[in-house]
């Protein structure tokens, strides 16, 4: 893990705009927030291929429906409240009912959207997305993972939902590693725990993991990048590995990841999760660090629950 950081809202930034010279038929689509979203990078580029929907964002999305049906890929993006909340009438029905190829990058998902408060914290879209028949459901960890995710949906036909963060993040992996949609990423061959994550929560994890092994306490972490498709078979073969099986997510308990892994153990490999995450309530105002420590997904809070 490198002591360099970035917001995944920014490599997503980056990585369309690399994307849109390799791509013409890469359309870009935001409701003014485009700064934020850093899709203001595509537009500079773009401008004929950037349309600013304003605060419009269930117009943005039929809008980026019917563009999908003229043979373009259009990327819309906002805050995640906005994405999967306000739009997602015109998400199920206009976008995954008729499986048109649309991508929805919608960023400051979680509680890690911090001052911003419970208004703007989005910690119900993975339960949402996920849902929702033909959606494949992205939450990517770091800079290299994000930037392999905004290009790979690309090849893709149908609706994807790419789940991005505000907080900057250490950046986890280099440049040669190898992802795949529906597969997770095993980091560590521990037996004493697993320690699946998403998202903001993977350093967290990988954080927690070191400072276990200093206590002698060997734990493995499963970086689940792809919420659905979920990966069963790693799911199966850790609750057979290890002894303890924890989930830690930026996201409320109900619905999320923890509630995706619970239902691939009742179906395969029953056995006991303990799932770390918001419990059923909204989130606050405050720093994203304190925010995490206070609703129980930081790296302290990961540890103890392994001990």
């Amino acid at each position: 893990m490198k002591e360099e950081k970035k917001a995944t809202r920014q490599s997503y930034g980056e990585a369309l705009l690399e994307l849109g010279k390799e791509n013409k038929n890469v359309v870009v689509l935001d409701a003014d927030l485009s700064t934020a979203t850093k899709t203001d990078l595509f537009a500079k580029e773009f401008s004929n291929r950037f349309f600013d929907m304003g605060i419009a964002e269930q117009n943005m999305v039929s809008t980026a429906a019917g563009i999908a049906t003229c043979g373009k890929i259009p990327y819309l993006s906002t805050f995640a409240v906005f994405a999967a909340g306000r739009a997602y009438d015109q998400i199920r029905n206009s976008i995954c009912y008729p499986e048109l190829n649309v991508k929805i990058c919608a960023t400051h998902a979680g509680i890690t959207v911090g001052e911003d408060g419970a208004t703007h914290q989005m910690i119900e879209d993975l339960s949402l997305m996920r849902t929702l028949p033909n959606m494949t459901v992205i939450s990517t960890s770091d800079d290299v993972q994000t930037k392999w995710a905004v290009k790979e949906i690309s090849k893709i036909n149908g609706p994807v939902y790419l789940r991005l963060s505000r907080l900057a993040t250490p950046i986890i992996y280099d440049e040669n590693q190898e992802f795949e949609i529906g597969k997770a990423i095993q980091i560590g061959n521990g037996t004493d725990a697993t320690i699946f994550a998403t998202g903001v929560t993977v350093v967290e994890a990988i954080k927690a993991q070191k400072d276990l092994k200093e206590k002698g306490i060997e734990v493995r972490v499963v970086d689940i990048s792809t919420i659905k498709p979920i990966d069963k078979q790693m799911i199966i073969k850790c609750a057979r590995e290890t002894k303890k099986l924890i989930s830690v997510e930026d996201h409320n308990i109900i619905g999320g990841l923890g509630s995706a892994i619970s239902e691939v153990l009742t179906d395969e490999y029953p056995c006991r999760l303990t799932r770390l995450g918001v419990k059923d309530t909204f989130g606050k105002s405050g720093k994203a660090e304190e925010l995490m420590k206070y609703f129980g997904i930081d790296s302290e809070s990961i540890k103890n629950s392994v001990i």
